[in-house]
Order: C-alpha cells, then structure tokens, then sequence
C-alpha cells in the first residue's frame, strides 16, 4: 500500500510515519525540511511547499491514502493547503483521505448548532486554529472523498497505549486528554481501515 503524509514532522505526523513504515507500507511525504527526518528503504522525501499544486500533485501521484496532520502554527497554511490537496486527490482519482483536526469542531452538547469552540464548552479564550479546522471541515464536507476528521480533544506528549473512547461529531463526555500516541495510532488504524467515513471523530480518554 502507499500513502501519502503530509505534517510528516509534527509531533502526530511523525508517530504515523513510524507505524506505516514499520508495517512495510511504501511512504511518500512532502516536508519543507528534509533533514528532519531518517532515511529508510520505503520512505519517499519530497522537499516542497504543501501549498503549491505541482509538489502536491506530485507527493499524491500513486498514492492509495492520504494523511494529512498539517497544523495552524498561527498561520493559514492548512487552509492554504487543502484546496491544493483536494485538487491533487480528485486528479490522481485517490478518495481516501484522514487528517487530524480539533475538539474545538465538534458540535456542542449544550448549543448542538455550534461548533464547541463557538460554545461555552470551549475553554479556549483563542479560536483562530479551530476557525482553521472547521474550514477544513467544510471544504471536506463538500467533496466526494472518503474523509475522516479525527478531533482529539488536549493532547500531551504520550506513547499509545490503545485505549480511547470515540464518539461521532461529538466529544466522549467528560474526555479530557489523549495521548499523542494513542490519536496517531487510531487515525492510523482509520486510515488503514475505515470505520468513520464522511463525518468527524471526537477522541479522548
């Protein structure tokens, strides 16, 4: 199988990297900082700009799934990205595609028409990131692709240890963390094996 991963360097980007490339599945990534990474037999190193369509389109070429865990870093960057990215999927014809979004973009249990970061659910004072997501969302939403946004919710450092509780478009209640490892290993997983196709997953302890 081939995959295609963008935020390869990012803390969860990284931890899909490792589990794809242990499993012997062939790897491309687009990265502006190639050193960052080992080398290895099935890995592919594109150094580029997730936001231009020719590297883009060239990082997607034969892929069968696309992980995208592009963060905001107080930038437009994943929303600059994903138009190119959808684009570059519908022209190499690639329907599957999983990227990691936020807590903040899953519906509120107390106002079910907002987005929790638009609720009192919310702690989060700054929503410029979660404003990010939900764009993604909405773009996604819109496109005849096999997508799955999985929305953990606070996510410190962490090995997997394969536990979660997950819940569609909704945050598991009262879930207050999940490792880093454990949102790599499960979107991995959904990557590999859709079970949440067309809708968000909402991911905690």
């Amino acid at each position: 199988m081939n995959i295609t991963i963008f935020g390869a360097t990012g803390r969860v980007g990284n931890e899909v990297l490792r589990h794809a490339l242990k499993d012997g599945l062939h790897v491309t990534v687009l990265v502006r900082t190639p050193s960052k990474l080992i080398l290895h037999e099935h890995l592919t190193i594109l150094q580029g700009d997730i936001r231009d369509h020719a590297d883009v389109n060239q990082a997607i070429e034969g892929a069968d799934a696309v992980f995208s865990a592009i963060g905001t870093d107080k930038t437009t960057t994943l929303t600059d990205a994903i138009p190119v990215i959808i684009k570059a999927m519908n022209r190499g014809n690639v329907k599957r595609i999983v990227t990691i979004g936020t807590a903040g973009i899953l519906q509120s249990r107390n106002s079910p028409e907002l987005y929790r970061y638009q609720s009192t659910e919310s702690k989060r004072r700054l929503t410029f990131a979660a404003q990010e997501h939900a764009k993604v969302f909405e773009q996604l939403a819109t496109t005849n692709l096999d997508w799955t946004i999985v929305c953990p919710t606070y996510l410190p450092d962490g090995e997997a240890k394969g536990q979660w509780r997950i819940e569609r478009n909704f945050l598991p209640e009262n879930g207050v963390e999940i490792s880093v490892g454990d949102t790599a290993l499960f979107a991995y997983k959904e990557l590999l094996d859709p079970q949440f196709v067309s809708t968000r997953v909402g991911l905690a302890y």
